[in-house]
């Protein structure tokens, strides 16, 4: 086959995949708000709020945050499965993210849009810290509420926050907690483990 018909094959296969996972129905509301919670301590999940997915690519709150914690569902539209809770004093920032991308914004970019935000008062940060929770994983059984290969990651949001300031190193570690993003209205201390 020449080179020509390979691209051919190669944009009717992904148009024909993409297709699908548009026309694939996103999970109950029950199912999204339960797996979504799975990335926060079981007794935060009753009261968090969470946003998902009534039709396809569109993001919308589900059931509304009563303890201060948001959580993210899945995107039925991705392979991998990935849900984050955050609290809702950062909603401003993440909102603004998703609003950013959904213009178009791409990686890096966000965060320098973002940040001059921050600085010239368009958008506030909190002013005490605030926890992120999220799973990364391979996949999500909905019928045993199990995660496949997953990965956790926490963060706690420091806006501006240094090694200086918090006597956390900023060299990234997989065994000791870290401060990234440092000086910036992003600084965050990770923590991550295996599931």
């Amino acid at each position: 086959m020449t080179n020509h018909v390979l691209r051919i094959l190669s944009f009717v296969s992904v148009v024909t995949l993409t297709a699908g996972l548009e026309a694939q129905s996103a999970p109950s509301a029950a199912q999204q708000i339960a797996a979504a919670t799975l990335a926060l301590p079981e007794k935060m999940r009753d009261g968090a709020g969470v946003m998902g997915y009534r039709t396809p690519g569109k993001l919308e709150l589900l059931r509304p945050a009563k303890n201060g914690m948001l959580c993210l569902a899945d995107d039925p539209a991705e392979a991998a499965f990935h849900v984050s809770c955050y609290a809702t004093s950062m909603e401003p920032f993440m909102a603004r993210g998703r609003a950013l991308r959904a213009e178009g914004v791409k990686g890096a970019q966000v965060d320098t849009v973002r940040f001059a935000e921050v600085k010239a008062g368009k958008l506030k940060m909190p002013t005490a810290p605030a926890a992120l929770y999220q799973i990364f994983a391979k996949g999500y059984d909905a019928a045993t509420g199990t995660v496949k290969e997953g990965e956790n990651l926490f963060v706690v949001y420091v806006p501006f926050a240094t090694e200086a300031t918090t006597g956390l190193s900023t060299v990234p570690s997989d065994t000791k907690p870290w401060l990234m993003l440092p000086g910036t209205p992003k600084a965050h201390i990770m923590f991550s483990s295996k599931m």
